[in-house]
């Protein structure tokens, strides 16, 4: 017996395998590039090549005259759209220039070739104005904002941080910095748009077709009902494809202009400055705390970067306001507005370099104490959240640190650093914990029992990669108490019922509340007798209950554990093992989850060894545009990951218990990985990604290369 003709008491938590997967590794999957489309063309994106300024004068004739060419789109002949209420999609509208690689023409061609080779032809000539990309933690324009990333108070406070801090038995006070960072989803964004009969349909590569919909039904001055986005699959995110970005724009301009379907695909390059980042983040921590670990003060400062025409502040300081029993505390945002591409999403945004500089500090702090970095966190285990004072629904942290501990055979580990040598070799082992919000959003959806026996599911879910569809059929099975074989899902489509968009771990949530609400009640309805030929639909829709606040605080923890093996000759760090221990709720699907920690965990790796960008001072560009400068981990990269999860029964959070995993992986990796550096090394590097040089010039400055 298979999972898919499983009782349906065991639908949940079975390792079902995901139903789209043979369509993706035989190509019969049509990504937004993709779609069969008569007649279609192509369309190529022209990039500023200032940092700041306006465009004085587009000379398109030479582009014009290139063989293929249908049209070249600037903003003096592109339609004219309403102002957009997010200022990165104000594309072609008049001359500024805001930052380098915002886009200043399209071209149009019956070929991709033919639209590239047009684009390199139009000349632009601009106004330059003096520009600033560089970010320091002294900025002079740098100020507090209201609000963080997901309305998070800029700045909390509790007593007197830097009074206890000053008189604390055991001080750290440590700087780090985390560069930006790119989201490299293997499917670039693109969009294939068409205009029949004034109704516009989209394929696009996105996180959320409703939001999609919304944004150029507004921009088109269109009712909602006259634009279909569709999204039927998609290639990865990671965040960038959260909110529409401007291809999907761009394509849909220059389908209305010509009067055909045109498919627009951002060559990879272009990414960086359009599809947002994670911005730079300057952290300062200062852990106060008594001879036995016990934290007495907590001060968490970070400066960040946002463009000038959209605020974007990464929250980077409020995982410290969830994780540790301080008194004392404060958690700071600074940011200062610069001629960079607006920042955005991209995978725990806020927790993944917050909780970097936090758990390396504690380590730190570790250090200074002579205290086991595991103990040290048992110590400050609090008793309810630290920052709101809400209880938690359930938190397991201590758990998934004693049961790492136990898999990663911890206690046999000297403590002394630069204790264990393989010739060149040094080894280390480190650890740290994460932490990521349970986050819950209002959607809609309906159930269809049909007369054969089986069963349809229908709403605007988007599954970027995860296996929501599979995951929402169990669901559905379970609630039904049928197989999962019997329950057919549709999804990736704004003509599904609406729901939320794929991000912030909270898809699964959200759209399996409405989805176990809907075959609650379908149920309830065939309780009184079969359904009639035509079928029984109902629908569900939980605005006001998964949206509404809750009376505790609600959260997934985990335990990251790394060992390296750094050469002290050319200063390559190799990580040898990776394993992560979590309490994230109810695990609804065994094998889609793993993935998801195992690949959150090789970002992380990625984050920590081989992944940064550098905004070039002068040019005011990313210096590192495409996947040749911009490193992400390959499989040559990746060594043994472990991903484990602890079994959590919280009734608070949603009907299934479950909470997000896609991007708690992340969360602690980069910050084991780096103190595994340290323990094996002794030295304390501050500063990500831990390039060869790096490594190689902090062990040359200790001095030496032997163990001991």
């Amino acid at each position: 017996m298979d999972a898919t003709t499983a009782p349906a008491s065991t639908a949940l938590g079975a390792p079902v395998e995901r139903r789209e997967g043979r369509e993706k590794v035989t190509g019969t999957a049509r990504y937004a590039a993709e779609q069969p489309c008569p007649g279609r063309a192509h369309a190529w994106p022209v990039p500023a090549s200032i940092a700041r300024g306006r465009v004085t004068g587009i000379d398109t004739a030479a582009a014009l005259a290139v063989p293929g060419v249908l049209a070249v789109l600037t903003h003096q002949n592109a339609p004219r759209l309403s102002e957009p209420e997010d200022a990165t999609l104000g594309v072609l509208r008049d001359s500024r220039v805001p930052h380098r690689g915002w886009f200043v023409a399209l071209v149009v061609g019956e070929t991709l070739e033919a639209a590239r080779a047009g684009a390199a032809a139009v000349r632009v000539d601009y106004a330059v104005e003096d520009h600033d990309v560089t970010l320091t933690a002294t900025h002079p324009d740098a100020y507090t904002p209201e609000q963080a990333n997901d309305g998070y108070p800029g700045s909390r406070e509790h007593g007197d941080p830097e009074g206890v801090f000053a008189s604390a038995e055991v001080r750290v006070d440590v700087d780090y910095r985390v560069p930006p960072l790119h989201n490299h989803p293997m499917e670039p964004h693109a969009t294939t748009a068409e205009w029949h009969d004034g109704r516009l349909t989209v394929h696009t590569s996105t996180q959320g077709s409703t939001v999609v919909r919304a944004a150029l039904a507004d921009l088109f001055g269109l009712p909602e009902e006259h634009v279909s986005v569709l999204a039927e699959h998609v290639g990865g995110g990671f965040g960038s494809k959260g909110t529409p970005r401007p291809d999907v724009v761009l394509a849909a301009m220059a389908a209305r202009h010509t009067g055909r379907p045109v498919t627009l695909a951002l060559p990879r390059r272009f990414m960086p400055a359009v599809v947002g980042h994670r911005a730079p983040t300057l952290h300062r921590l200062r852990l106060g705390a008594h001879s036995d670990g016990r934290l007495t003060s907590l001060i968490h400062e970070v400066t960040t970067h946002t463009s000038r025409i959209k605020e974007f502040v990464e929250q980077a300081a409020v995982p410290a306001r969830v994780m540790y029993a301080a008194p004392d505390s404060r958690t700071t945002h600074r940011v200062a507005p610069l001629d960079v591409p607006t920042p955005s999403w991209m995978r725990a945004p806020g927790e993944a370099p917050g909780m970097y500089a936090l758990e390396s500090a504690m380590d730190e702090l570790a250090t200074e104490l002579g205290m086991d970095p595991v103990e040290l966190r048992i110590v400050n285990e609090p008793g309810t959240e630290p920052d709101s004072g809400k209880p938690f629904s359930s938190r397991h942290l201590i758990e998934c640190l004693r049961e790492g501990a136990r898999r990663f055979d911890w206690a046999e580990r000297d403590p002394r650093p630069r204790s264990r040598a393989e010739g060149p070799l040094l080894v280390g082992s480190g650890i740290a914990a994460a932490t990521y919000p349970v986050l819950v959003h209002s959607s809609t959806a309906t159930a269809r029992a049909l007369s054969d026996g089986t069963f349809l599911v229908r709403i605007n879910a988007t599954d970027i990669g995860t296996g929501a569809r599979t995951v929402l059929a169990q669901i559905a099975a379970d609630t039904l108490a049928v197989p999962v074989a019997r329950v057919r899902t549709e999804v990736g489509s704004s003509e599904l019922p609406a729901a939320s968009l794929a991000g912030g771990s909270s898809g699964t949530a959200s759209w399996g509340w409405a989805v176990h609400e809907a075959c609650t009640r379908l149920a309830e309805r065939l309780a009184e007798g079969p359904p009639p030929a035509e079928g029984i639909e109902v629908r569900a829709d939980t605005a006001g209950r998964a949206d509404a606040d809750s009376p505790f605080a609600r959260h997934a923890f985990g335990a990251h554990f790394a060992e390296v093996a750094v050469d002290t000759v050319t200063g390559e760090t190799r990580v040898r093992r990776l394993l992560g221990v979590y309490a994230a709720g109810r695990i609804l699907n065994s094998r889609t989850a793993r993935s998801q920690f195992v690949g959150g965990m090789t970002m992380g790796l990625g984050m920590a060894l081989t992944e940064g960008s550098t905004l070039d001072a002068a040019f005011g560009d990313f210096a590192e545009a495409d996947l040749a400068a911009y490193h992400v981990p390959t499989h040559a990269d990746v060594p043994d990951i472990e991903a484990h999860w602890i079994d959590e029964d919280d009734s608070r959070l949603n009907p299934m218990g479950s909470k997000g995993i896609g991007e708690i992986g992340i969360v602690g990796t980069a910050a084991a990985i780096g103190n595994a550096v340290f323990h094996a090394t002794g030295v304390r590097l501050r500063e990500l990604p831990l390039t060869p040089d790096r490594v190689l010039n902090g062990i040359r400055e200790r001095g030496g290369s032997s163990a001991g």
